[in-house]
């Protein structure tokens, strides 16, 4: 998912986890979005970094170094990360001779861009003062979360109002200006296939089918091997009333997984084969009705014992009372 490969360097071990820590998992504001009354974020990193002021405008933070360090504070908002690990990053494994003397220079220049106050100094290191919901890769992970709990609460309606806010936010690759962005940024593309999962999943609960099939489609294609999102898109094909180019998809989808993993479908593309090759229950028609002389009324049930009474023969005679008796 990311450009690049991975550079091969040893990299200086991050303080609380893998940068998606308690920043990420983090509630933030709190407040539900959605559109036209969602707070501004005042920092972007789904896409070109970015740093905005309160009504939306963008503060220029010119060069890449600089946009790197701002990157690398946002990733852990109000965390103070090692002056180290920043030289690292910002540098790529190559820092300067003075490496504590440049990133102090580059500090004080991501002051004088975003306000004094903006970046605090913290003992070995420095830190963004901002909260999680400031920055949109934080607010794009809470609601995500949001999204998935309503989903499988059976709330698809609310699920694909968060997660549409959720998607929104992303305005290109994830962390397009961290130097090196092969490994964090696969992690961040990875939970945005997520979400559209989701989102997508919700569309079709709320009888949208057809209308997403085409972006379901294009998502499926390039995740080949996604057994939910191809399962997903079976569902979809079945719901918009095309069957066949269902079966015809399972198909293709488990020749792949013979072919490039040496496996069978899931339990869930297999439940899904199966209905597929099912006749739906309750669909054979009827007894033709009666086009000329008069209907027979349904027999009244019996009260005491539930059976219908037995209908006489015609003309109201007994079959016992024939002369005869009834074996003539």
């Amino acid at each position: 998912m990311g450009r690049g490969t991975a550079r091969g360097r040893t990299r200086t071990a991050e303080p609380a986890g893998d940068g998606g820590g308690d920043a990420a998992r983090a509630p933030g504001g709190g407040r539900s979005a959605s559109p036209g009354t969602m707070d501004l974020v005042r920092y972007r990193i789904l896409g070109t970094t970015q740093a905005l002021r309160p009504d939306g405008s963008p503060v220029p933070v010119g060069g890449a170094r600089l946009r790197a360090l701002l990157t690398v504070l946002a990733l852990r908002p109000g965390r103070t990360v090692p002056a180290g690990f920043l030289v690292e990053e910002v540098w790529t494994g190559a820092p300067p001779a003075d490496a504590p003397g440049a990133l102090q220079a580059l500090v004080g220049r991501l002051r004088r861009a975003l306000g004094a106050d903006a970046v605090e100094s913290s003992v070995g290191g420095y830190r963004l003062a901002a909260g999680a919901d400031d920055v949109d890769l934080h607010r794009f992970e809470r609601l995500t979360g949001e999204g998935l709990r309503a989903l499988a609460d059976g709330d698809a309606a609310k699920a694909a109002a968060v997660l549409d806010d959720a998607l929104a936010l992303w305005q290109g690759p994830a962390l397009a200006d961290l130097p090196d962005r092969t490994g964090e940024s696969a992690r961040w593309e990875a939970r945005r296939l997520d979400a559209r999962r989701a989102r997508l999943t919700a569309a079709v609960a709320l009888g949208e089918a057809a209308h997403v099939l085409p972006e379901l489609t294009a998502l499926s294609a390039e995740h080949p091997l996604d057994e939910p999102l191809q399962a997903l898109r079976l569902r979809a094909l079945r719901e918009a009333g095309r069957p066949a180019e269902a079966l015809a998809a399972y198909e293709t989808v488990r020749r792949l997984l013979a072919d490039r993993l040496g496996s069978d479908p899931g339990p869930e593309l297999r439940a899904l084969h199966a209905e597929l090759l099912s006749p739906p229950p309750d669909t054979a028609p009827g007894p033709a009705p009666r086009t000329g002389g008069h209907h027979r009324p349904r027999a009244p049930r019996d009260v005491h014992h539930g059976r219908p009474h037995e209908p006489g023969p015609p003309g109201g005679r007994d079959p016992a009372r024939r002369p005869g008796g009834p074996g003539r």
